[in-house]
């Protein structure tokens, strides 16, 4: 099918950036943490794959790794600081947790009709360094995203006298620069020597011009949130 991996990923987006907003509309905080460690797993499994879209060499995971920058943002804005760390610190112990696990599953001697566990070792043989990677890089932009926010908010609180406005400056002048150093820090740390250089650069051109697509898409998304928070008192 012409452009599926393209339609893929624009529905991927639309669909987990919407589940963001559902999370947040029906349990509130707890929906986003909720969201938070299961974004944070899917995202260590999908980064693994890697595909052509738009021109381009790209990992998956991008747009999960998107709305976890999306969820500390609806945090930061509505519940403040603390509550954005607390969902970092979740994804850093869940990040944890899943390569502990799926570590322990190769150690397992298969039965003789056992017919899954090569394909397991396939997929997680990899994993530690990847999610390791992921997870110190995590760490690091996901603290970063989130001290940066609030920043920018403290500076257009002080210059102009309104909490309330410049939303969209927090969020893209957080996110951009966030994402800038999530793609290189964790391309660097996953696959250097796994992939040549031009790969290298590849993956991480794609992944920050989707970072950019996603972070100006995940605007209205946190202006949505705001409203909500108003409107339902979550």
């Amino acid at each position: 099918m012409p452009f599926q991996n393209e339609l893929l990923l624009i529905g991927s987006l639309l669909f987990h950036f919407s589940a963001v907003l559902v999370a947040w509309r029906l349990f509130g905080k707890a929906g986003l943490y909720a969201m938070t460690v299961f974004s944070t797993v899917a995202a260590n499994i999908e980064v693994m794959i890697l595909v052509s879209a738009f021109g381009m060499e790209q990992t998956l995971g991008n747009v999960l790794f998107a709305a976890s920058f999306l969820i500390t943002d609806i945090l930061s804005e509505n519940e403040g600081k603390k509550a954005a760390d607390r969902a970092v610190n979740l994804g850093i112990f869940t990040s944890l947790i899943f390569v502990l696990t799926t570590q322990s599953w190769l150690l397992f001697i298969p039965a003789e009709g056992d017919t899954v566990m090569e394909g397991v070792r396939r997929v997680f043989a990899n994993t530690p360094r990847t999610i390791l990677s992921s997870m110190l890089v995590y760490a690091v932009t996901q603290r970063f995203d989130v001290w940066l926010y609030h920043k920018w908010w403290e500076y257009t609180e002080k210059k102009y006298g309104d909490s309330h406005r410049f939303l969209w400056l927090r969020n893209n002048g957080s996110t951009l620069v966030s994402q800038m150093l999530n793609t290189v820090l964790f391309t660097l740390c996953a696959f250097w020597g796994a992939y040549p250089t031009s790969t290298l650069l590849s993956i991480m051109g794609s992944s920050y011009l989707i970072f950019i697509v996603t972070s100006l898409c995940d605007t209205p998304v946190v202006y949505i949130a705001r409203w909500m928070k108003k409107k339902y008192q979550l």
